[in-house]
């Protein structure tokens, strides 16, 4: 079945929908999002050639002696850019121009300007010009460049009103489809009075806060600790947002792992089904292009099997919505639902694109929020847009920071500059853990949570405590959820503001946390996607193909009878270096690679080299 790929790309989701904006798009060249290299964008300040003026005066002759003829109709479609930027800060646009006209475009410019609403006025602060040349009927172009922020901007809601026809020198069938508006939040330049640093970012996240905010109420106050196996819950402050009556009630969690063991006793009245499917008829119930998906779907096998042969996405549910129960472990949104979707193997790797399709079935099947306990080194542009569509649909995606000790997260957890959140590990001090990737000194959205041998669900009714940023990661899902239960409006942006502005820097940046007492494995493979420094032991998550350094360490450091199901698969043992030392001599003889990032696409293609359970 194929059919399930169709809508990877969905132009709704990205199209801006300002008064000003065009109609989504329906013809093949919607899908066009690709970066055009010869884009000759101006800073606002440097003055368009004279060159320039010259040619504009004539095309507007020309404009006027052609009235009855055909026209071009210029417009701007798939406009993107960050939705929370710091002021002062350089970031990216892209977006795409078509002609959808009967008549050639010449000679045109784009334009950017920020604005307080999504209307163009003199008093609008142009950002920048770019060059896009001429046009045929039909075509379309697609563009990226970066602007600058100003420094003295005040923090608040803006609009980015992206104009086609710039110099008003193309006679057109409709100027009213020029602009389209991209809502940003600009926040202020000064990371210290943000509570920024860059080891970990903004801090212990904090529901009793964050929730409070979210609920337009006061921070809640302090409750007794539920100690012994909650304690991540305790150091998040969940029980203070459950006892003001806010659970995850009402929110979906789609975890994108290794599967959910969605019978555990734990877990299984914590499940999201699709009750528009109806079980086991071999029929696509429902439309949405997957047959009988009542419990999610796996993109890695292509069936509707989304049980855990692996181990560490029932782990990452646990910690997000186990059952209070009075046995096992409570999830820190314990009234929240889980919807499995499996996008990694039993051996904890899977392909970009398997994830991507992951996030678009997550949000077109009413998920409100994304686990990504996985990650890799390098960037991808199919995940990266699947991650901007769901922000674009204020579905929020949580993205562990990696396990390499890195002084900045991997990918997907680096897009958390623009999109979602991403999150590095502490121990039960508060102690960042030596394995956790910090926040890096440009401001994301990034904070930390329990990550140091967090006690929660395997499959078959089994228990065991693991360390990764993995295991941080669903700790701030569970909070997000806890949100969403006080607030169902929270945009993206809403929720990485309030993150940002509510957790508490109390984090301690340490050399060594002293907790997991775990051997370094670095694998330096020339390999791009080259296998990350996972320290995993005593865990299933077979680290053997990534394309990171990110990671989910995800190494068991517990207690569990299920050590001896797993000794073949250790990424520390005998076996497995031995297996890894010849993988490594026959890649790297095989051949060159580069670290391109579509080379690394293909290469991830070509040899299954992919993302890794982190």
């Amino acid at each position: 079945m194929n059919n399930h790929r169709n809508d990877l790309f969905d132009t709704k989701g990205l199209n801006i929908t300002s008064t000003s904006s065009i109609n989504n798009l329906t013809t093949k060249d919607d899908d066009i999002f690709s970066v055009n290299s010869r884009s000759s964008f101006k800073p606002a300040e440097n003055a368009l050639e004279e060159e320039v003026n010259i040619q504009g005066r004539k095309n507007r002759k020309s404009k006027k002696a052609s009235l009855s003829a055909a026209k071009a109709d210029l417009v701007i479609q798939n406009a993107s850019a960050p939705s929370v930027a710091v002021a002062g800060s350089t970031i990216q646009l892209t977006y795409q121009v078509k002609n959808k006209g009967k008549s050639s475009a010449g000679f045109n410019y784009t334009d950017c300007y920020l604005s307080k609403d999504k209307t163009l006025t003199s008093d609008d602060n142009l950002l920048g010009w770019n060059w896009i040349g001429g046009l045929e009927p039909g075509s379309a172009t697609s563009q990226s460049y970066n602007v600058t922020v100003d420094e003295n901007t005040t923090p608040g809601t803006y609009y980015l009103l992206y104009r086609a026809d710039a110099l008003d020198n193309i006679l057109e069938i409709n100027n009213s489809n020029n602009i389209a508006a991209r809502e940003i939040t600009i926040t202020g330049k000064n990371k210290e009075t943000q509570g920024y640093n860059p080891t970990s970012g903004y801090g212990l996240v904090n529901a009793a806060e964050a929730v409070a905010r979210a609920a337009r109420k006061n921070t809640f106050a302090d409750v007794p600790n539920r100690g012994g196996n909650d304690w991540g819950a305790d150091l998040v402050k969940a029980p203070e947002a459950w006892a003001n009556g806010y659970t995850g009630q009402g929110v979906v969690v789609a975890v994108l792992d290794t599967g959910v063991d969605y019978n555990h006793a734990d877990l299984k009245n914590n499940i999201w089904t699709n009750s528009k499917e109806i079980p086991g008829n071999g029929q696509d119930d429902d439309g949405n292009g997957f047959v009988d998906d009542v419990y999610g779907w796996n993109f890695d096998g292509n069936n509707n099997n989304t049980l855990d042969g692996n181990g560490h996405g029932t782990h990452v549910s646990g910690s997000i919505a186990g059952e209070n129960n009075g046995f096992g472990v409570t999830g820190v949104a314990h009234g929240a639902k889980i919807m499995p979707v499996k996008v990694l193997n039993d051996d904890g790797s899977g392909y970009y694109s398997s994830i991507a399709d992951g996030i678009y079935y997550a949000v077109n099947n009413g998920a409100n929020v994304i686990n990504l306990s996985l990650g890799g080194e390098y960037p991808n542009g199919t995940l990266q847009k699947a991650i901007e569509y769901a922000s674009s649909k204020n579905v929020i995606v949580v993205m562990a920071a990696g396990n390499d000790g890195k002084s900045l997260p991997g990918y997907p957890a680096r897009y958390a500059d623009n999109w979602g959140v991403a999150v590095g590990a502490v121990d039960k001090n508060k102690n960042m853990a030596d394995f956790s990737n910090r926040a890096g000194q440009n401001p994301l959205a990034y904070v930390t949570a329990p990550g140091v041998k967090v006690y929660s669900t395997l499959p078959g009714n089994q228990y065991a405590s693991y360390s990764g940023t993995s295991m941080a990661a669903p700790h701030v899902a569970g909070v997000v959820a806890l949100m969403l239960s006080a607030n169902s409006n929270l945009t993206d942006a809403q929720v990485r503001q309030i993150l940002a502005e509510t957790s508490g820097n109390s984090t301690q940046s340490t050399a060594l946390s002293g907790e997991n007492n775990m051997t370094s494995f670095s694998h330096n493979n020339s390999l791009t996607t080259a296998i990350s420094n996972f320290n995993v032991s005593s865990f299933s998550s077979n680290n053997t193909t990534t394309s990171s350094d990110v990671g989910a360490i995800a190494s068991q450091t517990s207690t569990s009878s299920t050590n001896g199901n797993h000794d073949g698969m250790f990424l520390n043992s005998p076996t497995w270096l031995e297996f890894w030392n010849d993988y490594k001599t026959s890649v790297a003889s095989s051949s060159n690679i580069s670290t391109n990032g579509d080379e690394v696409e293909n290469i991830v293609g070509k040899r299954k080299a992919l993302l890794e359970a982190v």
